[in-house]
């Protein structure tokens, strides 16, 4: 595949093989797409506002250029119309602890909203951890945070038996961190990925599923890093 073009069908197929995998694992998809794949997240998000924001909406030409970079695999993500600030996304840290995106500032993340019972972010959580393990650094991470309600049993039950090295644990049992994004315009299932610089801004974003692992999520992760 040429470089530059935008090319949905292999998420389609991520999310068809999911659901046949999550059929047979009694899990139930949450994703869910009237075209079957890309991204319906509105294009806009409300008006930027207070400090923060007002920093970050002034990264709207970067935010473009580097979502120009995500084709192929990743072509579904979207630029953040306008980038927004979200240092305040909160959520439970891999030592049980509160956290926010703010705790992760100097470093640019890919934040990621799952579920054990969402078979589409089962099918792509190998990818993920791929990813990070190929590019995590003291200046990019993937930040996967589980949404399951109840106690940790079952999200790292799944993540043991998969085999999951290199993902942190983050967790998130009350729902909040997904409701936040869903109020913000970023959410309309799951999975949901977003982008977020080293400044806690929003830089791009997704609904649905892309093979996290593929040279074309590489090169994008390659741009967002770049000066």
């Amino acid at each position: 595949m040429a470089d530059g073009k935008r090319f949905f069908f292999p998420a389609t197929r991520l999310i068809l093989a999911a659901l046949v995998a999550g059929v047979l694992a009694g899990a139930v998809a949450v994703y869910v797409s009237e075209s079957g794949f890309g991204n319906n997240a509105p294009e806009k998000v409300a008006a930027a506002t207070g400090k923060d924001d007002a920093a970050c909406a002034a990264k709207a030409d970067r935010a473009k250029a580097i979502a120009a970079k995500a084709v192929g695999q990743v072509a579904a993500l979207q630029p953040a119309d306008p980038p927004q600030s979200l240092k305040s996304l909160a959520f439970n840290g891999p030592d049980g602890k509160p956290m926010t995106i703010a705790d992760h500032a100097g470093k640019t993340v890919l934040l990621n909203l799952w579920a054990t019972w969402c078979a589409p972010c089962r099918a792509e959580m190998p990818a993920l951890d791929a990813l990070q393990k190929e590019k995590g650094s003291n200046a990019f991470e993937v930040v996967a945070v589980n949404v399951d309600t109840g106690d940790d049993t079952k999200p790292k039950k799944f993540l043991k038996e998969i085999g999951v090295q290199t993902l942190g644990f983050y967790r998130d049992p009350t729902i909040a961190l997904f409701n936040e994004a869903k109020t913000r315009g970023l959410a309309l299932g799951l999975p949901v990925t977003m982008l977020i610089d080293a400044d806690g801004c929003l830089i791009a974003h997704m609904n649905g599923p892309a093979e996290w692992s593929s040279p074309d999520a590489k090169r994008l992760v390659e741009a967002a890093l770049a000066p």
